[in-house]
């Protein structure tokens, strides 16, 4: 197989992974110039992967394995001496130049999904702020960089942005995430609004009668706040980079909408993963591309 033939093939391969998520990203990508949307879709694949690894994987000695063998392929993509051999990093590797990207970042994302394997509780807000910056910060930032950073403040915006997706992803996911014995929301606000962490494991299952209450009023609070700091996000975004910066804002729209469908009835997170239709998710970004505004 010629270089060609398997750069084009790792682009498809990449361009599949994109589409077949589902995501919101996916959506923001269809308005960038060919060769932005070709890296950052790329990137987003290799996103993907490892993320795949901890929630796919049920052996956690297999998973840090297979972790490993990631952390090697970033550094052997990254020296350019010898290819690496994953599509999704083979379509990654042209990019590298033109955008200025570094191993480091996808190192980082790396270490913030292993903490998955080791780690299922964060006692508090400032604690799981340290998860969602290597999680997702770190991917505002790569993002923001593919999509025409010009600005340094840009890079707090991402940074911002990126807790704010994650925020938003684990209010979405509580009733998925208990499913793997997971809980991300902080021990003490679940303590504060007096929901106890097997009620969530059990997703309401055998809960006394007010669960129901004290469930919703605890979301409604993580909620509220993903909200505020979309604000604060986008009150960082230089005049200068907005229009560089836009598939952030179209992303920021759509979960935003999303979070605006579970206000009304928390407790379906619990039993179902609440999404937002393809159609709604072009419109919302259409309107920031053609219109500007969230």
């Amino acid at each position: 197989m010629t270089p060609t033939t398997a750069l084009a093939q790792a682009q498809a391969y990449a361009q599949e992974r994109a589409a077949a998520s589902g995501s919101s990203f996916y959506y923001a990508f269809l308005f960038l110039p060919p060769q932005r949307r070709a890296a950052i879709t790329a990137f987003y694949a290799f996103c993907r992967e490892i993320d795949d690894v901890v929630d796919e994987v049920r052996d956690p000695g297999v998973a840090h394995a297979k972790l490993d063998w990631w952390r090697q392929q970033v550094v052997r993509t990254f020296g350019g001496q010898v290819p690496p051999e994953h599509p999704a990093l083979i379509a990654l590797q042209p990019h590298i130049g033109p955008f200025g990207l570094s191993a480091e970042p996808l190192l980082h994302i790396i270490d913030g999904c292993a903490m998955d394997l080791q780690q299922s509780r964060y006692l508090d807000f400032a604690g799981l702020q340290r998860y969602c910056h290597l999680v997702a910060g770190v991917v505002g930032e790569v993002a923001a960089r593919i999509f025409g950073q010009t600005q340094a403040q840009t890079t707090a915006y991402a940074h911002r942005l990126g807790l704010a997706f994650q925020l938003t992803n684990i209010i979405r996911d509580v009733g998925e995430d208990a499913l793997r014995g997971r809980i991300y929301l902080p021990i003490d606000e679940l303590q504060r609004f007096d929901v106890r962490a097997h009620e969530l494991l059990k997703r309401g299952v055998g809960a006394g009668p007010d669960f129901g209450h004290r469930f919703a009023a605890l979301m409604r609070f993580q909620i509220e706040r993903a909200l505020a700091i979309y604000d604060e996000a986008i009150a960082l975004l230089p005049a200068a980079d907005r229009r560089t910066q836009k598939p952030g804002l179209m992303m920021a729209s759509i979960y935003r909408t999303l979070l605006r469908e579970i206000a009304p009835d928390p407790a379906l997170v619990l039993t179902r993963r609440v999404g937002l239709t393809p159609l709604r998710k072009f419109w919302l970004a259409w309107k920031v591309q053609a219109l500007g505004r969230l």
